[in-house]
């Protein structure tokens, strides 16, 4: 190969980790010509290629001396051309970040164990409202509906895909609902397949033994990027859940029949011992690696005799459906054994007795000081926001469904039947409710643009001064701006609390029967809503095709993956996977590999997401590779958004414990929307910094945008990107690479 590469190990080695975006290799290493030293496509290590040999200069590549290495991982989040399909899976992905904003009081143990108990269980019904949302689409509007015989799939107009049913048994409900079937139970099986591959490519990666604290601290426990078997357990467990849920919504009508209720009885046998292996506290449980802890192994054996089970049930009840069951139960809609409405009822309770006691566990956790984003309850909003997004996926096929095979109709609509396809009332409630939340959140926005102008009415007199008259109310809208992340919490709570009591008035308006959705302001919000959820459908199914040929989309969808991936799949695996379960252990290995004699060392460079990377990185290092590695962060949201919301994780003690590990330096901007101090804001209006660091000894503040000259414009501001640009940059770097290691 002409042109030099330097690929030595020994010496100074700055290692940079990107953050959102899948930032790619030429521009973290700031170089035309990245060169893949180790790894894959997928993630892998980068060094600069120098086209015309050993270069010169202070930031030149010196073998055996200094290095500049890059480790992009962004392929396991923004790289496949199918990322956005993983859009469906959000409510899962949420389910699995509020399991890690649950507050942890020391003498709370037990209630905390019970409620993460409960927590499964929502995300196991999470699971069964997406499934069933399907179901209902399939089986029960086109299957059950629109395919008997006068109804609208067997009109001359009807797609040749499903009039052919209707032509062929129109009377014959339970081969229709076996052939209709055939979809969710399709959905299902690319979940499992989806899930199951990349636990393999992620969860599966070992984790090196012998790194980690032996303390209390969850960040610092190996087990936490140890999820292979765990996660396993719980998959087994919702595919057959959600197997078995299907096979229920065929066999429910002919539950009059002895073969109908036996069937019925079998999958609902199903369903019942997969809640109950879900709450058990083995099913999820992790063990670090090496660790002689078992799991029992009736539990193991427990999971294959289920996974045995709802698959033998499910294709009992289609074979039998298929042969022919009779006419079934009366009913325009799909018949049933109260089976959703018991869910509906279980994943209320289940709500509600969670909110308990998270208020419960922030209350016995308030001694604590830590900086708790909304009142450290947090997590119970963000699982009642998986389950709006849940329903909203759901009802939003119902309605594209009924839309695109006939007309959506209510209970009251008269008869004859025709073109319409009837969905329940609670459908149509919730369907109004949308438009109160868009009202709600028009509003909330207008707050937020209020907020933003008085903060930049009160910044502009500081920094006039500074900028001048020109330029000081810019700057000052720039950093009011970047501000408005520190009302997150304000923004989720709003939103989910006008979610909730909408619901609640809703459930109270149709369990008491006061008016039905299909007249009126009422009827004319519901209407709305159904278009806007079906809308929402479409528009995925838009996103999904655009996605799959433009790579700037896939990384701009990728960003939401890069935070909410960042956690393991604690309690719900059909998640899009846990892309840190591999990053960790593939950054242990390499720190490893870079510092095998006490004169070598690593300077780990996080940026945004990567600084959050790099501080559970420090952490699960052995302590002898710790003397030799630094840290420098710059753009991280650890104390803005990680510690606010995680402060089990990233509060005071989990980053304490970073700063104890190792010598650290954390790069801050005011017009970062994103990033922030770690430990306590830099007054930019004081002297500049000594030459022995920073005042509180990590937080560096870095001007942004940079003081313009007399008569000059004012530079652009650089937000969150590029901080290795800024001088800062180097001269934290310098300090960190003579800095003594901790004892």
């Amino acid at each position: 190969m002409d042109g030099f590469l330097d690929e030595t190990r020994s010496g100074v080695t700055e290692l940079r980790v990107h953050g959102v975006s899948g930032t790619p290799p030429e521009g973290m290493l700031n170089h035309p010509h990245p060169w893949i030293v180790a790894g894959d496509g997928t993630t892998g290590f980068y060094r600069r290629w120098w086209t015309d040999g050993p270069p010169d200069g202070e930031h030149a590549d010196v073998p055996d001396s200094r290095h500049r290495e890059a480790y992009a991982w962004g392929g396991l989040t923004s790289g496949g051309k199918t990322i956005a399909l993983w859009l469906l899976l959000l409510p899962f992905a949420l389910a699995n970040l509020s399991y890690f904003m649950l507050p942890r009081p020391a003498r709370g143990t037990g209630l905390r164990h019970v409620t993460e108990a409960a927590q499964r269980l929502f995300a196991l019904l999470l699971t069964g409202t997406l499934v069933g949302g399907v179901t209902r689409a399939g089986v029960d509007l086109v299957g059950w509906q629109c395919t008997a015989a006068g109804r609208a799939c067997t009109y001359d107009t009807a797609p040749v895909w499903v009039h052919w049913l209707g032509a062929l048994w129109g009377n014959e409900p339970s081969r229709r609902l076996a052939v209709t079937a055939l979809v969710p139970l399709l959905v299902v099986v690319v979940l499992w397949w989806i899930a199951r591959r990349t636990w393999q490519r992620d969860e599966r990666t070992a984790v090196p033994p012998g790194g980690g604290d032996d303390t209390e601290l969850p960040l610092a426990r190996p087990r936490l990027w140890h999820g292979d078997a765990p996660v396993w357990r719980l998959r087994v467990v919702h595919v057959c859940f959600a197997i078995a849920s299907i096979g229920v919504a065929v066999a429910a009508p002919f539950a009059g029949t002895p073969l109908g209720l036996a069937l019925t009885v079998a999958n609902a046998a199903v369903e019942l011992a997969a809640a109950v292996l879900v709450v058990l506290p083995g099913i999820a449980r992790r063990l670090d690696p090496g660790s002689d802890e078992r799991i029992p192994d009736w539990l193991t054996f427990a999971c294959r005799a289920l996974r045995v089970l709802a698959p033998l049930a499910c294709l009992a009840t289609l074979g039998a459906a298929l042969a022919g069951m009779g006419p079934g139960a009366p009913g325009r809609q799909l018949p049933g054994v109260g089976v959703g409405a018991f869910q509906f009822a279980l994943t209320v309770g289940i709500g509600a007795f969670i909110l308990v006691a998270t208020c419960v566990l922030a209350w016995m956790d308030r001694a604590s000081g830590e900086p708790r984003a909304m009142g450290g309850i947090a997590a119970w909003f963000v699982l009642m926001v998986a389950a709006g997004s849940a329903n909203v996926l759901a009802l939003g096929l119902l309605f594209w469904t009924a839309t695109f095979f006939g007309v959506p109709g209510t209970s009251a609509s008269p008869e004859p039947a025709g073109r319409k396809l009837y969905l329940d009332d609670p459908v149509w409630w919730t369907a109004a409710l949308v438009p109160l939340l868009a009202v709600g959140f028009a509003g909330l926005a207008a707050a937020l643009y209020a907020i933003r102008g008085s903060d930049a009415g009160r910044l502009t007199p500081e920094l006039t001064p500074l900028y001048g008259e020109r330029d000081g109310g810019a700057v000052a809208g720039k950093w009011a701006l970047a501000a408005l992340t520190d009302r997150a919490g304000l923004v989720l709570g709003v939103l989910t609390g006008i979610g909730v009591a909408g619901f609640a008035v809703v459930t109270v308006i149709y369990q008491f029967h006061l008016f039905t959705p299909n007249g009126g302001i009422v009827g004319l919000l519901a209407t709305l809503g159904s278009w806007a959820m079906a809308a929402v459908i479409v528009g995925l199914v838009f996103l999904g095709r655009r996605t799959y040929s433009d790579s700037g989309l896939r990384r701009t969808i990728g960003i939401l993956w890069d935070i909410s991936t960042f956690w393991p799949r604690a309690i719900h695996p059909l998640a899009p996977p846990c892309y840190t379960e591999r990053v960790i252990p593939e950054l242990i290995d390499r720190v490893d590999r870079l510092v095998k004699t006490s004169q070598d060392k690593v300077v780990l460079s996080g940026h945004s997401q990567g600084s959050v990377i790099t501080a559970a990185l420090v952490l699960q290092l052995k302590p002898e590779l710790r003397a030799r590695v630094r840290m420098l962060t710059h753009g991280s949201p650890l104390r803005r958004l990680y510690a606010a919301f995680f402060p089990a994780y990233f509060g005071t003690a989990g980053l304490s414990a970073v700063r104890d590990a190792v010598p650290w330096y954390n790069l801050y901007r005011l017009s970062d929307p994103i990033g922030g101090p770690v430990f306590g804001r830099v007054d930019p209006l004081a002297p500049r910094s000594s030459p022995d660091g920073p005042p509180n000894g990590v937080d560096v503040f870095c001007w942004d945008p940079h003081r313009a000259a007399p008569g000059e414009p004012l530079p652009e501001a650089r937000w969150h990107t590029d901080y290795w640009l800024d001088p800062e940059y180097d001269e934290a770097l310098s300090r960190l690479i003579v800095a003594k290691p901790f004892a």
